[in-house]
């Protein structure tokens, strides 16, 4: 049985898996360092528990999000993602106009 020596939250765990899970166990671990940082940089002060509650529940809203995709898929119904914003007509224009001005910016201070 393998063992993998982990560090979450700045607390170090070791983590009983299948041999040659070890990579697996952890890229896990990874993910829940990246939760635990994003709710770190949501500010406040949280105990340990109430830290991995947290993070249990984005882990758990982001399953239920794929699940839900996952049974969308399989109805044969398109993702929900939203729709593309459309692409401004004028945007070309606007952006040939601002770097003009760059552009007769740039030339006044290489004169000065």
């Amino acid at each position: 049985m393998g063992q993998v020596t982990v560090r979450v939250n700045g607390y170090q765990h070791t983590i009983g898996c299948k041999d040659g899970e070890e990579g697996h166990v952890l890229d896990l671990i990874q993910q829940i360092e990246e939760k635990v940082r994003l709710i770190r940089a949501m500010g406040g002060q949280f105990s340990e528990s109430r830290m991995l509650l947290h993070v249990a529940l984005l882990l758990a809203d982001e399953a239920g999000d794929l699940r839900t995709e996952l049974q969308r898929a399989r109805a044969g119904i398109a993702p929900a993602i939203p729709a593309a914003p459309q692409p401004d007509p004028m945007l070309a224009e606007r952006l040939a106009r601002i770097a003009e001005r760059i552009e007769g910016l740039a030339q006044t201070l290489d004169r000065t």
